[in-house]
């Protein structure tokens, strides 16, 4: 890690903004927001969208309610005289806007790096988590945990809760448990957290940023002037590589984890026991125990990975071994995670249907033995080799669906041609049905039938909830007729 001294300033307010011309561009969850606080704050704001529908003209009509400026079906133009840009976080960089900017000057901010410029004297410091797959399930475990410390804290950022409405809103707050996307780290040039993770690194939106070293290098921001901890997965050395290279406050410490055995300065498992060596008096000789392995809901082996994340972060945070497990223990994840549907003639129906790139897929094919797999929809293109060729011992069938499944049973049958493939055409409502009844037909006692689709669902539902209520009634209805 380089040892720079990094300090972060709070400007003063309303001085900042008062009688400066600032663009926020987009509107939605983020941009609405920052428009009213800017405007508040005595701020000369003009709203720039692309869009133009019905929703668009309902936000923009509130907003010229208030006196701010909104320009719909119009977002590359700069308006003359921005002095600054507040961003949604996913505008992507080599739109005309940020390109006629960055030729005038104009520095570009996103709603992260806002809330953080807002942040008073006495603000609560921010515990942060980024990484390709497990950021929201290790950023509620982390606000679990440190609830059971007795803190008062909120899961907030990408996981929906607005980092504005946190920094800015009457509760006051002793830590935030922080979720940050690659599209916010990017725009988030002054962020300084207390301590971060990246949790792993896998290829994805490599559209949006151009390159893996680019999508590394955004993720990477979340370890810049940390001043405690940067927790690193000993098992995914990019992740290592990015603390290696960030420049954090003298004293800041790398912490590993790892599902092995934990050396000095990491968290780890032995004999069914979560275990820190970071956090102890005299970490060479002595470790703490945490937790068991069944206090993690569920204990799949990446959600565990999670878990250990979580409990760094709190245990640099200072929280005690034992809230680490209370917290753990009162933590349930979000539904179409890894979610336990049903049992049906002894088969375990399990939704994951948020495994929505090969990595998370990878992960939750690690988890159970022997699988029917239903896999499938739009690939954003990705590949399936890898996650094939990873999981073909465990597979007792495939079940393939949506617009993409022809590059996954050609990875089928590349890496497993002894794996028997149902490929189902049909994209109508009755497809998941179909999909469960022929999982089923291929599905032994003991063994799991996993909805892990390594792909978007948006070619055949709404969203990846969509697709995994769809599994979870399939799975009823095909219980109710056994």
């Amino acid at each position: 890690m380089g040892s720079g001294q990094v300090t972060s300033s709070v400007p003063s307010e309303p001085s900042d903004f008062q009688g400066k011309h600032v663009t926020v561009a987009g509107l939605g969850v983020s941009g609405v927001p920052a428009a009213k606080v800017l405007h508040a704050r005595g701020a000369i704001v003009t709203v720039v969208n692309d869009g133009d529908d019905a929703r668009a003209r309902e936000q923009a009509a509130e907003l010229e309610a208030l006196g701010i400026t909104v320009r719909l079906g119009d977002g590359a133009t700069l308006p003359e005289g921005t002095e600054l840009i507040v961003t949604a976080p996913g505008w992507k960089p080599d739109k005309p806007l940020f390109l006629a900017a960055e030729q005038a000057g104009v520095p570009v901010w996103g709603d992260v790096e806002l809330a953080w410029r807002l942040r008073g004297p006495d603000a609560a410091p921010w515990l942060a988590v980024t990484g390709t797959n497990g950021k929201t399930t290790t950023v509620q475990m982390l606000a679990s945990i440190l609830r059971a410390a007795g803190l008062r804290t909120a899961a907030v950022g990408n996981i929906g809760v607005s980092l504005l409405d946190a920094v800015l809103g009457e509760e006051r707050y002793d830590v935030l448990a922080v979720e940050l996307s690659s599209y916010q780290l990017h725009w988030a040039p002054s962020l300084r957290a207390h301590s971060a993770v990246v949790l792993n690194l896998a290829p994805d939106h490599l559209d949006w940023h151009g390159s893996m070293e680019a999508y590394a290098a955004d993720k990477g921001r979340i370890y810049e002037g940390n001043r405690v901890a940067c927790v690193y997965n000993v098992a995914d050395k990019l992740t290592e590589d990015l603390v290696r290279e960030a420049d954090v406050e003298e004293g800041c410490r790398a912490i590993g984890f790892t599902l092995g055995t934990p050396g000095p300065s990491q968290l780890g498992v032995v004999d069914g026991i979560l275990i820190d060596r970071a956090f102890v008096e005299n970490r060479h000789k002595n470790a703490q125990e945490l937790a068991e392995v069944f206090d993690v809901n569920p204990p799949a082996p990446h959600n565990i990975a999670n878990a250990l994340a979580a409990a760094g972060l709190a245990r640099a945070f200072g929280v005690p071994a034992k809230a680490v497990r209370d917290g753990l223990r009162a933590f349930r994840p979000d539904a179409h995670r890894i979610a336990h549907v049903a049992d049906i003639d002894g088969v375990a129906y399990v939704d994951d249907s948020k495994a929505t790139n090969t990595h998370a897929a990878e992960a939750s094919l690690a988890a159970y033995e022997p699988i029917v797999w239903i896999a499938g929809g739009l690939a954003k293109g990705a590949t399936f080799d890898e996650l094939v060729a990873k999981s073909a011992k465990r597979l007792r069938g495939a079940v393939l669906i949506g617009a993409d499944r022809a590059l996954i049973r050609e990875a089928l049958a590349r890496h497993a041609p002894e794996v028997p493939v149902v490929d189902l055409e049909r994209a109508d409502t009755g497809a998941m049905l179909q999909a469960v009844t022929e999982a089923k037909r291929l599905a032994q006692p003991g063994d799991t039938v996993l909805l892990a689709p390594a792909c978007a669902s948006m070619d055949m539902f709404t969203n990846y909830n969509q697709r995994g209520d769809a599994f979870a009634e399939a799975v009823r209805e095909l219980g109710a007729g056994a």
